[in-house]
């Protein structure tokens, strides 16, 4: 019956798929595809590693034909190797990732996380990693982790969603991973896009002309011009006062920082415009740009050194 060769042709398939990914697991084995061609069948393999599936001289690739005619009874098979494009977006490869890593010693839930940044990092819209077994003790639990939108039920979840399955044989025993992935470029049914509305040439109305209004002339008398004149005179002033106060502020932040340190003896052999400083820090109580607290402290050190050149004149 038509019902038992849909079923044999089946078994055979899932053989072969479980045949290449045992033999191919180190080459990042993504799944496979048989075509049937009047020539012969066409089996096109999926990999992260093209070079490890054809091997060295093509002696890999010969060893799966050889093994694809004797053994699952294949007319005329043909290996083609096809380099997975993005091996994030693969759920198989992940799922075996997952395996690699959880057979190192990793913590089931760290890697779940580091797998599910990876795959969302390449663009995908929604990822699920299931762990099951015995993850956490002696009894067997399940662990879901999921981010991003991802179809669940109904002919999408079907159609669009790839899923990949591995096993992992631990200590405590096995392990199933179960990955899902929804890919970027899928368009759901329930994703509508709305038209922009179309621009339309409007009839431009005559516009009525406006009549224009009689200037008002202002008449400029002496006592304006006086004002001007008195206005830019006041700001020149505030501009050379700032100016000057600019200028005996980096007079006076060089005199704390530079020379004061090194006044030990006497103040002859400073200049007339750092004696001038030294003279005005001891008779002022405050400068405008210094705060009190930063003043006082230079006025104390000031007074110190003055009071210790008093008494060494004395002596």
């Amino acid at each position: 019956m038509i019902e038992k060769d849909f079923v044999k042709e089946g078994l055979k398939r899932t053989r072969i798929d479980e045949y290449l990914e045992t033999k191919l697991e180190r080459a990042g084995y993504g799944g496979m595809d048989i075509q049937v061609t009047p020539v012969g069948t066409i089996v096109l393999v999926y990999a992260e590693k093209p070079g490890m599936v054809i091997g060295r001289g093509g002696k890999t690739v010969r060893s799966i034909t050889k093994t694809l005619k004797n053994d699952f009874d294949l007319e005329n098979p043909q290996v083609e190797v096809k380099e997975v494009d993005v091996p994030e977006l693969n759920p198989r490869i992940m799922a075996n990732k997952i395996v690699s890593m959880l057979q190192r010693g990793m913590h089931f839930r760290r890697v779940a996380y580091s797998i599910i940044r990876r795959i969302m990092g390449a663009g995908a819209q929604g990822v699920e990693v299931t762990i099951s077994g015995k993850i956490r003790g002696s009894r067997s639990a399940c662990a879901k982790f999921n981010e991003g939108y991802i179809k669940k039920c109904g002919e999408p979840s079907i159609k669009h969603v790839k899923e990949g399955f591995a096993t992992v044989q631990l200590k405590p025993g096995v392990l199933g991973i179960y990955v899902r992935i929804m890919p970027p470029e899928v368009i759901l049914p329930d994703n509508i896009e709305i038209a922009q509305p179309v621009e339309t040439e409007t009839v431009e109305q005559p516009v009525a002309e406006e009549v224009a209004e009689p200037e008002i002339e202002e008449e400029i008398t002496g006592e304006d011009i006086l004002d001007e004149i008195s206005e830019e005179a006041e700001l020149e002033e505030i501009t050379e006062e700032e100016d000057e106060l600019g200028f005996v502020e980096e007079q006076v932040k060089k005199f704390e920082d530079e020379i004061l340190p090194k006044i030990k003896d006497s103040i002859e052999h400073l200049s007339q415009e750092e004696e001038k400083i030294f003279h005005a820090i001891l008779e002022k109580d405050e400068l405008p740009f210094m705060d009190s607290e930063r003043f006082g402290k230079l006025k104390e050190k000031v007074q110190e050194i003055h009071l210790k050149l008093n008494k060494s004149e004395e002596l």
